[in-house]
């Protein structure tokens, strides 16, 4: 029997979730809607609304689950990666719950729990599978063989995939968080009308620099022959980047899976809720025969879910943590 309550506060969303001998029974999200007003996430505001945000989440996740302090047997916290304030209020809260109550600490990597989240609801992924991670920080192929026997065999040798959509949306000039409102005109748009050069890159690895620049130039010229250009095409123009962004992932990832022979595929991170990502997905496991894990939207973004589940499989094995630990900004996979 065990029942965990997991943090997770790597960036700007405070999230706690109780997992109840493997069931995921409270997933609260307490999302900071201050950094809208910087166009980006401003790390220090972030540390501090988690602090006012984290006690409110715990009480309201405790509450979903229909549990009390005294039934907790251990708590898993994200370590890292990810803001090093963010993560200390998380880490804090978790060793000063743990040892009130005198229960076990349990340590979790973010990126790893974005993996894991496939192994809350059913169907789930049998080993070895791939899994395209792709969030605003990361980009990664990863071979998982077991639940924490996983490697990295391709990765973004700069910027990240949800970093070129977010970058984008700046470009053209949409409102943060930008990258889910380029897939929603996106889906309005055509996604042929405008090409963009895939770069090249050696094995299995990314690189979406070069992209982004791309896109402005384009954008800069356009802009100088009609200055309405942006507000004339925005749906086009989202639907073209979406695309192309798309098709650079996945031949990637069609790559990695005839290299290891592997037809079960899984995608995971923030823009696995990309709804254009997603269908791809679909129709190439349609066209290759792949079997594909595609986790629901509230184990997308950043979530206490995913660590909860993470933090199960480590009870399991009893791989817990001293109250010495502390968070880490980098953290090797």
């Amino acid at each position: 029997m065990s029942v965990i309550l997991a943090i997770e506060s790597s960036c700007d969303d405070t999230s706690v979730a109780i997992c109840n001998n493997g069931k995921i029974t409270a997933n609260v999200i307490a999302n900071q809607t201050i950094h809208e007003n910087y166009g980006g996430v401003i790390p220090e505001l972030a540390s501090r609304v988690h602090q006012q945000n984290i006690v409110p989440a715990v009480h309201q996740a405790l509450i979903n689950a229909n549990v009390t302090k005294q039934d907790i047997n251990a708590v898993a916290f994200t370590r890292g990666p990810g803001l090093l304030g963010s993560l200390l209020v998380g880490v804090s809260f978790a060793k000063s719950f743990a040892l009130a109550l005198n229960i076990p600490l349990i340590s979790v990597n973010h990126m790893h729990a974005h993996i894991l989240a496939h192994f809350i609801d059913d169907p789930k992924p049998n080993f070895p599978f791939l899994c395209l991670t792709v969030s605003g920080g990361h980009t990664q192929i990863v071979l998982v063989r077991d639940y924490f026997n996983m490697e990295i065999v391709g990765e973004t040798l700069d910027d990240a995939a949800g970093e070129a959509f977010d970058k984008t949306a700046k470009i053209l000039q949409l409102p943060y968080p930008g990258g889910p409102l380029i897939d929603k005109y996106a889906q309005l748009g055509n996604s042929k009308a405008y090409k963009f050069a895939e770069p090249k890159i050696d094995d299995l690895n990314f690189s979406f620099s070069g992209f982004k620049t791309s896109i402005l130039y384009f954008i800069r010229k356009q802009e100088q022959e009609n200055p309405d250009f942006i507000t004339e095409n925005l749906n086009d123009i989202c639907a073209s980047v979406q695309f192309s962004i798309i098709q650079i992932l996945m031949n990637k990832l069609k790559k990695a899976a005839k290299q290891f022979g592997i037809s079960e595929i899984a995608i995971a991170g923030g823009v696995s809720a990309n709804s254009g990502l997603r269908n791809t997905l679909q129709d190439t496991a349609v066209e290759l025969g792949w079997k594909v894990y595609i986790p629901a939207f509230q184990y997308c973004t950043d979530n206490a879910g995913m660590i909860a589940i993470a933090g199960y499989h480590k009870f399991l094995k009893k791989d817990f943590v001293g109250q010495e630990v502390s968070p880490m900004a980098r953290m090797e996979f």
